[in-house]
């Protein structure tokens, strides 16, 4: 063979990473080890795999084809390392996920996966959806837990529970518990999550007819920030039933009924259409639909409550 698997692991990297440096980091040698192992697999196969734009490293078409096959293959190896070594076959897993999924539902099922599989690695990121899905088409992440839609013709979706967003005001708000007509809502300021966010397409989705109507105050990255906002009275938010369950039964925040929106969406399992399905991944997906058994909306799934 032309190659060895210690050259595609670092071929990997730069491609996850863009350069040379990160991926000599990521991968424990020097940069100039790095850089050196990257030229003599090219030299060997007579292509580059890489096209140069300054510093940093873009992956050319041929390199584009190798990187699914070169990443299954690692993955493979790594799982018949374990195998000679002994060990129970779960490995190291990189899961994303969206903000609410990760807040809210991400964190309990890793630390449920770990207590059962303690020899397992488990790396979990939490990034907006237009982050996190270039982050699977690139091999970063190995699994995506995503809010909403994903429209990338690299990546398989698969339906994992439907989530419903709602409107909620502060307690003393006029519209606190009643039903608001559309013409309503406009007059409003409005605290929202950022663009590039499943919950901001989801709510821009259900007002595209009235976007430029729209009085938004804030857009925040995080959920939380968005519910003290709104608890303090700067406006209305619109965020995920499930973000909101415990808020709704204590009382600090109160649902506006918007019976003219559509704010229906679907929680996600998202993964690079080549990607390998070690056991690792396949035991994580099990472990997800387990967590859900049972409820039909996202707000329904058993958690703990908090006081």
């Amino acid at each position: 063979m032309h190659f060895t698997l210690r050259q595609l692991q670092i071929f990997a990297a730069i491609a996850r990473h863009g350069s040379v440096s990160a991926a000599a980091s990521d991968v424990s040698l020097t940069q100039s080890a790095a850089s050196t192992a990257l030229a003599e697999l090219e030299r060997q196969t007579g292509r580059r795999l890489f096209d140069r734009v300054g510093k940093s490293l873009r992956l050319n078409e041929r390199g584009r084809n190798l990187l699914p096959k070169a990443v299954e293959l690692l993955d493979r190896a790594a799982e018949i390392d374990d195998l000679l070594l002994g060990q129970e076959v779960i490995g190291n897993l990189n899961v994303g996920a969206t903000l609410t999924i990760g807040n809210y539902l991400a964190t309990l099922i890793v630390a449920e996966f770990l207590q059962r599989h303690p020899q397992a690695r488990v790396r979990l990121e939490v990034r907006n959806t237009a982050n996190l899905l270039q982050a699977l088409a690139t091999y970063e992440v190995d699994l995506g837990l995503v809010e909403g839609d994903c429209r990338h013709p690299e990546l398989e979706v698969v339906p994992w529970i439907d989530d419903e967003l709602a409107v909620f005001c502060a307690p003393d708000h006029p519209l606190a518990g009643k039903r608001a007509s559309l013409n309503r809502l406009l007059v409003e300021p409005w605290i929202l999550r950022e663009p590039g966010s499943g919950t901001r397409e989801t709510f821009d989705h259900a007002f595209r007819h009235q976007l430029p109507q729209l009085q938004v105050r804030l857009e925040l990255e995080h959920t939380e920030a968005i519910k003290r906002a709104v608890e303090s009275g700067l406006g209305l938010g619109c965020i995920s039933r499930l973000a909101l369950r415990d808020a709704f039964r204590r009382g600090s925040l109160i649902e506006v009924k918007t019976p003219e929106l559509d704010l229906r969406r679907t929680f996600n399992f998202v993964w690079h259409r080549e990607k390998f399905h070690g056991a690792g991944l396949r035991v994580f997906l099990e472990l997800c639909r387990e967590f859900s058994a049972g409820a039909k909306m996202s707000d329904e799934i058993a958690l703990p409550s908090v006081a």
